[in-house]
């Protein structure tokens, strides 16, 4: 099989309908379940994620849309995670189920980074 035919079948299978595994997508920042995971990881890639990122004396805080639920089997897909790099925060997260929680904790986060010393 040439590489062009094992692309093309790999395509093929990406594109099979699965068993859903919690993939979603932005329609503005409105999370979509993704079934599809070829076109998931095709939007993925490309996607732009950031909810916010702000760089403090006390280490880089960033939100993100997760694209894959993280509530593992909750009621409530919880798609967006607040992180800290660095400081004495490092490692400090929070996660959210809607882009606005997300918007409001990154908000609250680096409030907190910035206060403590």
């Amino acid at each position: 099989m040439t590489d062009e035919e094992l692309i093309k079948k790999a395509e093929e299978i990406m594109s099979r309908p699965i068993l859903w595994s919690g993939t979603y997508i932005l329609d503005g920042h409105t999370p979509v379940p993704c079934y599809n995971l070829g076109q998931w990881a095709r939007w993925f890639k490309n996607a732009d994620r950031h909810v916010g990122h702000t760089q403090t004396t006390n280490g880089e805080v960033s939100t993100v849309f997760l694209g894959i639920d993280h509530s593992f089997g909750g009621v409530i897909p919880i798609l967006f995670e607040t992180m800290v790099f660095g400081g004495l925060f490092d490692g400090d997260q929070e996660r959210y189920s809607t882009w606005e929680e997300a918007e409001e904790g990154h908000k609250r986060k680096v409030k907190y980074v910035t206060e403590l010393k």
